[in-house]
């Protein structure tokens, strides 16, 4: 039964967006605004007008929950004549209807394989071995990203440009050839193709473009400002006829330019569509008044942008909080005595930390499992789960105790040293005859030749490695830290990653150098694998409401009563990388991704920086973010730290802390009073 009910809800502008039907509409959404509500009523206005049938309209989401709750919500408004809504869903599955229909116009047939990322890596490995490319060089992983962007472009093999100066760019091209064939041969395509080749068959036959163009009466789009090239080239063939096509989107919330997402398609909406109508949706219905007022301060500093006044429902609320630390373990310890502090008015599941890079979390876990704060990794790994952390504990586990057979295990052919799963399989065998460590076995192995000549030599090496390591800590008494540095030097697994191109190498190096950093806190070895053993095993225990820690990427569509956001600093946020690389327009997403931060907060902003950073084993000078200073002073509430006067500050040797009576002054802490005062 039709609810009549369902635009009495919508304020003006809502109203005004469900109820323009005549030609294209960009909805400028603000963060917290009801922009799922909107497109939700407008797809059941439009049925209830009469002005298209459900199989008429075209809605296209980024993930299948988001299509999912679309389905739902519609339902709720119409019932029963929402179920004819059979082109709803995301821009994969719905370009794989498509292709279905059409597969023979690209070489394919209608029954055709979808295969995942496993198939796809599998796949260039074994094109990459047949043609004598070195894996260890060249990922597989960045060869399939590098020709991922190619099909977001719109390009098939025989359609790219190269830049002849980029080796890795001209090695990569002659493999996309080979891969697409291939593909072609296995009757199969990947995710980039769904899109490329819906678009490609649009593009070659006006007759059948004319008839879907003509079909879809209306087309939405939801969070328009993540769309990549070749999205917006299919939903412009698709509007071809009927130009009735709103999208819907905020561009101060764009952050995925890594992703491909190009922001100029929100901006330039108007350009690319004649007769567009511009309507914003300016009230917020989730954050209190001073939240907003900060965010919006923040993000009117970016030059690009659409543009919007956002005005919320809400009360004024408390003041954002803005807390400077000596350094990163006190910005820990002071965030949890804050959790402490307000855990009876706010569940822990409804209190998030967002951090700019991942490996920021390990000084928050620390800090927590220390005095028993739950804790979860939302969009991650906890930080000694992650793979490179466990190779790295396992290194140091098995020069510690011979008998480690699981750490033995996982760390023998890590980096490769042609040791492969028949070998170990031997070695597993002889030691349960032995009633031998794994280790130990190997070397009797060894001495009786009962190991294949390649694989003997690999294994050799690394026994001889580990017995060398085992002197190190024993005889000559080389630190602990030093001992792990040692190890991934010799072992060749720090050349492994910064050799391998990869893109999630980065992320991988920054985390080792940050348990590099962690180990520094404990007098020997022993105590730092004792404090491991204790922080997974305390891990796992948990049940029941936790603290949510993430990055800010994967908080985007998200909301929680309160939000932590620690480490403004210059170079970890804005991000150096993303500046040296993209320059202004990095800087401008960096503000965004700090908008998307702040706005994810209901109730409750706390920003925090720190003076010094402990940083691949040294104490670095930092200063506060830029973006700090763009906070407007009105709607800020500032710690003890804020109360130094420039009298009392004296200077001092970099890198050093001095306690006195008013507290303890630092080098970076000393910069930045002197830069506000």
């Amino acid at each position: 039964m039709l609810n009549s009910e369902y635009l009495k809800n919508l304020n003006k502008a809502q109203k005004e967006a469900v109820t323009y039907l005549d030609g294209p509409l960009l909805i400028v959404a603000g963060a917290g605004s009801g922009k799922t509500k909107v497109l939700t009523t407008r797809i059941a206005n439009i049925i209830k007008e009469k002005k298209a049938y459900p199989n008429q309209i075209l809605a296209v989401t980024f993930t299948n929950k988001a299509a999912k709750e679309m389905q739902i919500r519609v339902s709720k408004i119409l019932g029963s004549s929402a179920t004819g809504l059979s082109w709803l869903g995301t821009f994969h599955s719905i370009c794989a209807k498509l292709l279905r229909k059409h597969a023979p116009a690209v070489n394919l047939k209608s029954n055709f394989t979808i295969i995942d990322t496993d198939d796809q890596t599998r796949l260039i490995k074994n094109i990459c071995k047949a043609e004598n490319i070195d894996i260890k060089q060249l990922a597989p992983r960045y060869i399939l990203a590098i020709i991922d962007k190619w099909k977001n472009k719109g390009f098939y093999p025989n359609e790219v440009l190269i830049n002849q100066k980029d080796v890795y760019e001209k090695t990569i091209l002659p493999i996309y050839k080979i891969y697409q064939q291939k593909l072609i041969d296995l009757n199969s395509c990947d995710f980039g193709d769904l899109i490329l080749h819906a678009v490609k068959i649009l593009e070659k036959n006006k007759d059948l473009r004319k008839i879907y163009s003509t079909n879809f009466k209306y087309i939405l789009v939801d969070e328009y400002q993540d769309t990549n090239f070749i999205q917006s080239r299919w939903l412009k063939l698709l509007s071809e006829k009927n130009k009735n096509i709103c999208c819907v989107g905020d561009d101060d919330q764009s952050i995925y330019s890594w992703r491909g997402a190009e922001i100029k398609n929100f901006l330039e909406f108007d350009q690319v569509y004649e007769n567009t109508k511009v309507i914003r949706l300016e009230e917020n219905y989730r954050s209190t008044e001073n939240i907003l007022a900060v965010a919006s301060n923040l993000i009117a500093n970016n030059e690009n942008r659409v543009g919007k006044t956002l005005k919320t429902t809400l009360n004024e609320g408390e003041l954002v909080k803005l807390n400077c630390y000596k350094n990163g373990k006190d910005e820990a310890i002071g965030i949890s005595d804050e959790i402490e502090k307000i855990k009876q008015e706010y569940s822990y599941n409804n209190i998030t930390i967002l951090v700019r890079a991942i490996f920021q979390t390990r000084e928050f876990e620390e800090r927590f499992l220390k005095i028993g704060l739950p804790y979860r990794i939302l969009g991650g790994i906890k930080f000694y789960e992650r793979a490179e952390i466990k190779d790295c504990i396992a290194y140091l586990r098995l020069v510690y105790q011979e008998k480690d057979d699981l750490a033995f295990e996982r760390i023998v052919n890590n980096p490769k040293r042609s040791i492969g799963d028949s070998t170990i399989k031997s070695i597993h065998e002889f030691s349960k005859r032995q009633k031998d460590c794994l280790e130990i076995s190997s070397r009797k192995m060894i001495e009786e030749n009962l190991i294949k000549p390649k694989a003997k030599i690999g294994l050799m090496s690394f026994l001889d490695l580990i017995s060398k390591w085992r002197n190190d800590l024993t005889i000559k008494k080389m630190g602990h830290v030093k001992l792990l540095q040692t190890i991934l030097d010799e072992s060749g697994y720090s050349a492994m990653l910064k050799n391998k191109k990869d893109l999630e190498n980065e992320n991988r190096l920054e985390n080792i150098k940050e348990l590099l950093s962690a180990m520094k806190e404990f007098d020997n070895l022993e105590s730092f694998l004792d404090h491991v053993s204790l922080a997974t095993s305390i891990d796992q225990e948990w049940e029941g409401e936790k603290v949510n820690m993430m990055t800010m990427h994967a908080a985007k569509g998200l909301e929680f009563d309160v939000i932590f956001l620690p480490g403004w600093e210059e170079g970890l946020f804005p991000h150096q990388k993303s500046i040296e690389e993209k320059g202004q327009s990095g800087l401008e997403e960096e503000r965004r991704l700090a908008y998307v931060g702040l706005t994810r907060a209901k109730k409750k902003v706390v920003v925090s920086f720190s003076m010094n950073r402990f940083y691949q084993g040294d104490w670095i000078d930092s200063m506060a973010s830029r973006f700090i200073d763009e906070l407007p002073d009105k709607y800020l509430e500032k710690n003890s730290f804020f109360d130094e006067t420039k009298e009392e500050i004296e200077e001092f040797e970099f890198n050093q802390d001095i306690e006195n009576e008013s507290g303890i002054n630092s080098p970076g802490w000393i910069r930045y009073q002197k830069r506000i005062k």
